[in-house]
């Protein structure tokens, strides 16, 4: 005969076999244990049985003392087995895969004590039932080759009202040692960026652990994210307006100089913003509106886009007479068309491009503006302090 004793959050659950009394039983003369018995076996569990809003994340352990355990399963509503591992000492088994959100999962453990007596424990939990969840992405994707200056993106589809939970799910792992910190530029964005720009060549490993994470107001993550890029060569883009010169560097040697026109000087709205920005699209082709200065379906070549202000490095051979000597543009920085077809050919994703001598600030309105904070400011958008 065996029996159950009922396991509240956090308590012990002991079973054993029964025993016969008086002196034909295991017992002293006075009815109680020999003190030579060996202990029964204990087994408890985490969660525990019968517990509510269990977490999904966090593994769940069975382990027993005064014995050895022998089986253990868990399987969820579907009757589905819970992946897990036996301890090589027989002591603990730990699950190897998270918990469904608002499930209900039953436990069988069995083991055997050191009186060689058996144990059972059996019964169930639910897990926790977020009122929503929140999906998020990451970027840069698996497997791309990006330039120095690329950040590292975690965008959400809804707010988020706990940032530093967020925060403290991320984690950066590179090949060198990189000081950088994570900053938000918006209640569904944020971003790591470096210190200085990525060291060349090296590889990131980026985990987003965000599954079973409590986002706030009852909002958790729907699931885990990572992604692992390589950031390729060392080249930056220098542009100081008045010059009417672009300059391309590799490793901080200059690579190339190509005559160029950028914004029109004497309309600061029409500059080039000052700043550091980076390429963040590529297109052979590209079709340029601006109903505010009057033409549509412009097409132009090999263009660049380095701010979601609406500036790109492109071709413009229509422009030919003005490039190398005049700012006429409307902010755009317009190069000849070998000239911009060898720089496309050069750029990747994630390159800087420093803009410097126009009279039109920083246009933080983008949501890819990383460079364009101190990092002493860029250090205060962080959640966790």
């Amino acid at each position: 005969m065996v029996f159950k004793a009922a396991l509240a959050a956090g308590a012990t659950v002991v079973v054993a076999a029964c025993s016969s009394e008086g002196s034909g039983g295991s017992g002293g003369s006075n009815g109680q244990p020999a003190a030579d018995t060996p202990p029964k076996a204990k087994i408890t569990a985490e969660p525990a049985l019968d517990a509510k809003d269990a977490p999904v994340a966090k593994p769940v352990v069975v382990k027993v003392t005064d014995g050895k355990l022998t089986e253990v399963s868990l399987a969820g509503d579907s009757g589905k087995q819970v992946k897990g591992e036996l301890a090589a000492d027989g002591l603990s088994w730990t699950s190897g895969e998270p918990l469904g959100y608002g499930k209900t999962y039953t436990y069988t453990a069995k083991a055997t004590g050191s009186d060689n007596k058996p144990v059972e424990l059996k019964g169930s939990f639910t897990t926790l039932k977020p009122a929503s969840q929140n999906r998020a992405t990451l970027n840069p994707i698996d497997d791309a080759q990006v330039g120095v200056a690329m950040p590292i993106s975690v965008k959400f589809d809804s707010p988020v009202k706990d940032r530093a939970a967020v925060e403290k799910a991320l984690s950066v792992k590179t090949d060198k040692n990189v000081e950088g910190a994570w900053g938000w530029l918006s209640d569904t964005q944020v971003d790591y960026r470096p210190k200085e720009y990525w060291p060349a060549n090296i590889t990131v490993s980026v985990e987003a652990k965000l599954y079973g994470v409590d986002l706030g107001g009852g909002v958790y993550g729907k699931s885990d994210v990572t992604t692992k890029f390589k950031v390729g060569r060392n080249q930056v883009v220098k542009i100081n307006t008045p010059d009417h010169q672009m300059h391309v560097y590799r490793d901080g040697a200059k690579v190339a100089s190509y005559p160029c026109s950028n914004g029109l000087d004497s309309d600061v709205e029409r500059n080039t913003p000052v700043g550091t920005y980076m390429i963040m699209e590529k297109k052979e082709h590209a079709v340029f509106d601006n109903a505010r200065y009057g033409y549509t379906n412009v097409n132009k070549k090999w263009a660049c886009r380095f701010s979601n202000h609406g500036e790109f490095i492109h071709e413009n051979q229509d422009n030919a007479a003005a490039i190398g000597k005049t700012n006429n543009s409307h902010g755009c920085v317009n190069l000849l068309d070998a000239d911009a077809k060898a720089y496309f050919s050069s750029a990747l994703i994630g390159d800087p491009v420093e803009v410097t001598g126009s009279k039109l600030g920083k246009q933080t309105q983008s949501d890819v503006k990383d460079w364009l904070y101190d990092w002493g400011t860029w250090k205060t958008l962080s959640a966790v302090k």
